[in-house]
Protein backbone atom coordinates (compact mmCIF):
# COMPACT_ATOMS: atom_id res chain seq x y z
CA UNK A 1 0.00 0.00 0.00
CA UNK A 2 2.58 2.17 0.88
CA UNK A 3 5.11 1.26 -2.27
CA UNK A 4 1.57 2.14 -4.67
CA UNK A 5 1.20 5.59 -2.66
CA UNK A 6 4.79 6.24 -3.01
CA UNK A 7 4.48 5.36 -6.92
CA UNK A 8 1.50 7.64 -7.21
CA UNK A 9 3.14 10.40 -5.59
CA UNK A 10 6.44 10.15 -7.66
CA UNK A 11 4.36 10.41 -10.95
CA UNK A 12 2.53 13.42 -9.93
CA UNK A 13 5.51 15.38 -9.19
CA UNK A 14 7.14 13.64 -12.23
CA UNK A 15 4.19 15.18 -14.47
CA UNK A 16 4.25 19.05 -12.60
CA UNK A 17 7.80 19.04 -13.11
CA UNK A 18 7.21 17.84 -17.27
CA UNK A 19 3.85 20.64 -17.05
CA UNK A 20 6.22 23.21 -15.68
CA UNK A 21 8.77 22.75 -18.22
CA UNK A 22 6.37 22.99 -21.03
CA UNK A 23 5.55 26.21 -19.98
CA UNK A 24 9.26 27.40 -20.49
CA UNK A 25 9.03 25.66 -23.98
CA UNK A 26 6.06 27.31 -24.84
CA UNK A 27 7.42 31.02 -24.37
CA UNK A 28 10.12 30.23 -25.91
CA UNK A 29 7.84 28.91 -29.31
CA UNK A 30 6.27 32.40 -29.06
CA UNK A 31 9.55 34.20 -30.52
CA UNK A 32 9.55 31.55 -33.22
CA UNK A 33 5.63 30.95 -34.14
CA UNK A 34 4.66 35.02 -34.44
CA UNK A 35 2.85 34.38 -30.92
CA UNK A 36 2.59 37.43 -28.58
CA UNK A 37 5.26 36.45 -25.42
CA UNK A 38 2.95 36.94 -22.87
CA UNK A 39 -0.32 35.85 -23.52
CA UNK A 40 0.51 33.65 -26.61
CA UNK A 41 -2.16 34.96 -28.57
CA UNK A 42 -1.56 34.69 -32.53
CA UNK A 43 -0.07 37.91 -33.78
CA UNK A 44 -1.73 37.82 -37.19
CA UNK A 45 -5.20 37.51 -35.64
CA UNK A 46 -4.85 41.09 -34.47
CA UNK A 47 -3.05 43.13 -36.85
CA UNK A 48 -4.36 46.21 -35.52
CA UNK A 49 -3.24 45.88 -31.72
CA UNK A 50 -0.13 45.06 -32.60
CA UNK A 51 3.04 46.46 -30.75
CA UNK A 52 6.86 45.81 -31.32
CA UNK A 53 9.43 46.69 -28.49
CA UNK A 54 13.28 47.02 -30.08
CA UNK A 55 16.11 45.92 -27.99
CA UNK A 56 19.74 47.50 -27.48
CA UNK A 57 20.79 44.58 -28.58
CA UNK A 58 18.97 45.03 -32.46
CA UNK A 59 16.58 42.07 -31.59
CA UNK A 60 12.93 43.04 -31.92
CA UNK A 61 9.57 41.54 -30.25
CA UNK A 62 6.23 41.66 -31.58
CA UNK A 63 3.41 41.83 -29.24
CA UNK A 64 -0.67 41.31 -29.68
CA UNK A 65 -1.02 44.83 -27.83
CA UNK A 66 -0.22 47.81 -25.69
CA UNK A 67 -1.36 45.84 -22.74
CA UNK A 68 1.14 42.94 -23.42
CA UNK A 69 4.31 44.75 -24.33
CA UNK A 70 4.01 46.66 -20.84
CA UNK A 71 3.57 43.65 -19.07
CA UNK A 72 7.29 42.62 -20.59
CA UNK A 73 8.27 46.10 -19.79
CA UNK A 74 7.62 46.22 -16.33
CA UNK A 75 8.42 42.58 -15.66
CA UNK A 76 11.14 40.95 -18.67
CA UNK A 77 12.54 38.61 -15.89
CA UNK A 78 9.23 36.90 -16.40
CA UNK A 79 10.51 35.78 -19.69
CA UNK A 80 14.08 34.22 -19.96
CA UNK A 81 13.91 32.55 -23.18
CA UNK A 82 13.69 36.28 -24.81
CA UNK A 83 17.29 37.08 -22.72
CA UNK A 84 15.73 40.88 -21.60
CA UNK A 85 16.91 40.73 -18.00
CA UNK A 86 15.74 44.25 -17.14
CA UNK A 87 14.66 47.34 -18.62
CA UNK A 88 17.97 49.12 -19.44
CA UNK A 89 18.41 46.40 -22.26
CA UNK A 90 15.40 48.18 -24.13
CA UNK A 91 15.60 50.53 -26.44
CA UNK A 92 12.65 51.94 -28.36
CA UNK A 93 8.90 50.75 -28.29
CA UNK A 94 6.04 51.09 -30.57
CA UNK A 95 2.50 51.31 -31.45
CA UNK A 96 -0.19 51.60 -34.31
CA UNK A 97 -2.45 54.15 -33.92
CA UNK A 98 -5.73 52.31 -34.28
CA UNK A 99 -7.61 54.27 -36.52
CA UNK A 100 -5.16 54.13 -39.24
CA UNK A 101 -2.61 51.57 -38.82
CA UNK A 102 0.23 54.18 -38.70
CA UNK A 103 3.53 53.02 -36.41
CA UNK A 104 3.74 55.73 -33.64
CA UNK A 105 6.99 55.52 -30.86
CA UNK A 106 5.35 54.67 -27.08
CA UNK A 107 6.35 58.07 -25.54
CA UNK A 108 4.30 60.12 -28.04
CA UNK A 109 1.09 58.09 -28.25
CA UNK A 110 -1.93 59.16 -26.48
CA UNK A 111 -4.27 55.98 -25.39
CA UNK A 112 -8.06 55.97 -24.64
CA UNK A 113 -8.84 53.47 -21.48
CA UNK A 114 -12.17 52.40 -20.99
CA UNK A 115 -13.42 52.01 -24.22
CA UNK A 116 -16.10 49.60 -25.69
CA UNK A 117 -13.60 47.90 -28.06
CA UNK A 118 -11.88 44.59 -26.76
CA UNK A 119 -8.33 43.97 -27.64
CA UNK A 120 -6.75 40.58 -28.53
CA UNK A 121 -6.63 39.53 -24.56
CA UNK A 122 -9.37 41.77 -23.15
CA UNK A 123 -9.40 45.39 -21.91
CA UNK A 124 -6.70 47.04 -23.36
CA UNK A 125 -5.34 51.14 -23.56
CA UNK A 126 -6.00 52.04 -27.19
CA UNK A 127 -2.81 54.26 -28.73
CA UNK A 128 -3.37 56.81 -30.87
CA UNK A 129 -1.23 59.19 -32.82
CA UNK A 130 -2.68 62.53 -30.65
CA UNK A 131 -4.91 63.49 -28.38
CA UNK A 132 -7.41 65.03 -30.78
CA UNK A 133 -7.77 61.54 -32.48
CA UNK A 134 -8.00 60.28 -29.04
CA UNK A 135 -11.41 62.34 -28.78
CA UNK A 136 -12.62 61.10 -32.48
CA UNK A 137 -11.69 57.65 -31.30
CA UNK A 138 -14.24 58.31 -28.47
CA UNK A 139 -16.72 59.25 -29.91
CA UNK A 140 -17.25 56.54 -31.62
CA UNK A 141 -15.95 53.37 -29.58
CA UNK A 142 -16.19 55.24 -26.47
CA UNK A 143 -13.99 55.57 -23.57
CA UNK A 144 -13.67 57.00 -19.94
CA UNK A 145 -10.19 58.55 -20.07
CA UNK A 146 -7.72 59.85 -22.74
CA UNK A 147 -3.92 59.24 -21.01
CA UNK A 148 -0.67 60.56 -22.53
CA UNK A 149 2.18 58.14 -22.58
CA UNK A 150 3.67 59.80 -19.03
CA UNK A 151 0.28 59.71 -17.41
CA UNK A 152 0.22 55.91 -18.29
CA UNK A 153 3.82 55.74 -17.00
CA UNK A 154 2.29 57.22 -13.88
CA UNK A 155 -0.20 54.87 -13.03
CA UNK A 156 2.80 51.77 -13.97
CA UNK A 157 2.24 48.50 -13.40
CA UNK A 158 -0.64 48.79 -11.39
CA UNK A 159 -2.97 49.75 -14.50
CA UNK A 160 -1.97 46.82 -16.39
CA UNK A 161 -2.40 44.64 -13.85
CA UNK A 162 -6.11 46.22 -13.53
CA UNK A 163 -6.80 45.81 -17.23
CA UNK A 164 -6.11 42.14 -16.99
CA UNK A 165 -8.48 41.36 -14.52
Amino acid sequence: MKRTLCMILLAGLWLGAVEAGAGAVEKTKAWVNGRDPVYLVDLKKYPEFTARMQLKNGKTIEFASVKSMLNFYYHPEKYPSFGVRDRRQIGEMFVKDYLDGSEIPLQKAWFVFGSRLVGPHGDDLIPLSSRARAELFTKRYGGTKIMSFQEVGKKGYGLIRYLDM
